[in-house]
Protein backbone atom coordinates (compact mmCIF):
# COMPACT_ATOMS: atom_id res chain seq x y z
CA UNK A 1 0.00 0.00 0.00
CA UNK A 2 1.30 3.23 -0.82
CA UNK A 3 1.65 5.56 1.83
CA UNK A 4 0.14 8.51 0.15
CA UNK A 5 -3.33 6.27 1.20
CA UNK A 6 -2.12 5.58 4.51
CA UNK A 7 -5.18 7.58 6.71
CA UNK A 8 -3.90 6.76 10.48
CA UNK A 9 -3.04 3.76 12.64
CA UNK A 10 -4.70 1.52 15.32
CA UNK A 11 -3.61 2.36 18.94
CA UNK A 12 -5.71 0.51 20.91
CA UNK A 13 -7.79 -2.19 20.64
CA UNK A 14 -11.00 -3.48 22.30
CA UNK A 15 -11.72 -6.94 21.47
CA UNK A 16 -15.05 -7.45 23.53
CA UNK A 17 -16.60 -4.53 21.44
CA UNK A 18 -14.71 -5.10 18.14
CA UNK A 19 -14.07 -1.22 18.31
CA UNK A 20 -10.44 0.03 17.32
CA UNK A 21 -9.33 3.39 18.15
CA UNK A 22 -7.12 5.03 15.46
CA UNK A 23 -5.15 8.18 15.72
CA UNK A 24 -5.35 10.10 12.49
CA UNK A 25 -3.09 11.41 10.19
CA UNK A 26 -5.73 12.74 7.59
CA UNK A 27 -9.21 13.19 7.98
CA UNK A 28 -11.43 10.47 6.95
CA UNK A 29 -15.55 9.93 6.98
CA UNK A 30 -18.67 7.62 7.30
CA UNK A 31 -18.49 6.01 4.27
CA UNK A 32 -15.08 5.40 3.55
CA UNK A 33 -14.05 2.73 2.32
CA UNK A 34 -10.73 1.46 4.47
CA UNK A 35 -8.20 -1.12 4.39
CA UNK A 36 -6.03 -2.66 7.96
CA UNK A 37 -3.54 -3.92 7.19
CA UNK A 38 -0.41 -5.48 9.94
CA UNK A 39 1.94 -7.67 8.35
CA UNK A 40 0.21 -10.38 6.06
CA UNK A 41 -3.02 -9.89 8.21
CA UNK A 42 -5.04 -7.39 6.00
CA UNK A 43 -9.02 -6.78 5.56
CA UNK A 44 -11.25 -3.67 4.19
CA UNK A 45 -13.93 -2.58 5.50
CA UNK A 46 -16.52 0.30 5.11
CA UNK A 47 -16.89 2.79 8.16
CA UNK A 48 -20.36 2.76 9.27
CA UNK A 49 -19.99 4.72 12.03
CA UNK A 50 -17.27 6.89 13.66
CA UNK A 51 -16.95 8.09 18.01
CA UNK A 52 -14.79 11.00 18.87
CA UNK A 53 -15.05 11.11 23.13
CA UNK A 54 -17.89 8.95 22.94
CA UNK A 55 -20.04 11.12 21.05
CA UNK A 56 -21.67 10.05 17.33
CA UNK A 57 -19.55 11.70 14.54
CA UNK A 58 -19.94 11.98 10.34
CA UNK A 59 -15.66 12.67 9.93
CA UNK A 60 -12.72 13.22 12.26
CA UNK A 61 -9.34 14.97 11.63
CA UNK A 62 -5.85 14.95 11.16
CA UNK A 63 -4.87 14.65 14.77
CA UNK A 64 -7.97 13.45 16.21
CA UNK A 65 -8.20 9.61 17.76
CA UNK A 66 -11.33 8.23 16.44
CA UNK A 67 -13.50 5.01 17.69
CA UNK A 68 -14.55 2.35 14.71
CA UNK A 69 -16.53 -0.59 14.62
CA UNK A 70 -14.54 -3.43 12.74
CA UNK A 71 -15.21 -6.14 10.91
CA UNK A 72 -12.24 -7.98 12.45
CA UNK A 73 -10.36 -8.78 15.40
CA UNK A 74 -7.66 -5.93 14.98
CA UNK A 75 -4.22 -4.74 16.60
CA UNK A 76 -1.90 -2.15 17.32
CA UNK A 77 0.23 -1.02 15.13
CA UNK A 78 -2.31 -1.91 12.29
CA UNK A 79 -2.05 0.34 9.67
CA UNK A 80 -5.28 1.96 8.21
CA UNK A 81 -5.49 2.93 4.42
CA UNK A 82 -8.37 4.49 1.94
CA UNK A 83 -9.20 2.44 -0.50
Amino acid sequence: MADKDLVGKVIHYYDKIGVAVVKLDKALKVGNKVKFVHGENEFEQVLESMQLEHAQVDAGKKGQEIAVKVDKETKTGTEVHLV
